[in-house]
């Protein structure tokens, strides 16, 4: 079945997959101080999704099906795994010849790894690919996404780590904690889950912005990377 007709399906047709308005990335971040409650009404919208007839975790494959047994095991491939075909087959070759470090990349696959634990049994629909590019801001106000092709099952905290990845200096781990406690949102284990999805999410697109030699990107990831402890420890 065709991706998107899969999440019409799946969301019960509330999900809107041409969205007409405005991109997410021309907003500054005045604009997006404005707004940004519409960004996480979104993500926890997507999150209510019920998913109980959906097993196992990660990404959909290409029968719309998560194929991992637990949150750890979607991670830890994705990570540290040695494809045989594709893109990604002898990625461990970057080390050494790209800006791909084995020592640090490896260290921050752990952490992301040490704090798997504390997002096992959240199974939510993610649409796992919320960078500002990928989202419309409506002529009702209301924000969309537009590419589900990542979309599978997972934290939501997910969604929210990628926000942040995107753009740090939106603070949105920070103006989460305090949406979360206005509208009187249970968010157990906020630091730990938030880490282990933005050291997961960190080091995988660093991952891939060193495989095209954007080093400027890489940069401002290990940046993002290396702040958030200190952030988290300070919510």
């Amino acid at each position: 079945m065709n991706r998107d007709i899969f999440i019409r399906n799946l969301t019960k047709e509330k999900i809107e997959m041409s969205p007409k308005g405005r991109s997410a990335n021309e907003l500054s971040p005045e604009e997006f101080e404005k707004c940004y409650e519409s960004f996480f009404d979104m993500i926890f919208e997507i999150a209510d999704t019920d998913v109980s007839e959906i097993e196992g975790y990660g990404e959909f494959d290409e029968n719309n099906k998560a194929p991992f047994e637990s949150l750890e095991a979607f991670i830890k491939d994705d990570m540290l795994g040695d494809p045989t075909e594709g893109y990604w087959k002898n990625w461990k070759e970057m080390f050494g010849t790209t800006f791909l470090k084995e020592d640090y990349y490896n260290e921050i696959a752990s952490k992301a790894l040490h704090y798997a634990p504390f997002c096992e049994d959240k199974r939510f629909l993610a649409n796992n690919n919320t960078f500002f590019c990928n989202m419309i801001v409506g002529e009702d106000g209301k924000t969309y996404c537009t590419d589900w092709g990542r979309a599978g099952i997972m934290d939501y905290m997910m969604d929210f780590a990628i926000l942040d990845l995107n753009k740090p200096y939106l603070l949105v781990p920070e103006k989460l904690f305090e949406y979360a406690k206005k509208r009187n949102i249970e968010i157990s284990d906020f630091k730990e889950r938030f880490l282990c999805m933005a050291y997961y999410k960190g080091i995988v697109t660093l991952r891939w912005h060193a495989s095209i030699d954007d080093l400027e990107s890489c940069e401002s990831i290990v940046k993002s990377i290396n702040a958030l402890e200190e952030r988290m420890n300070r919510l």
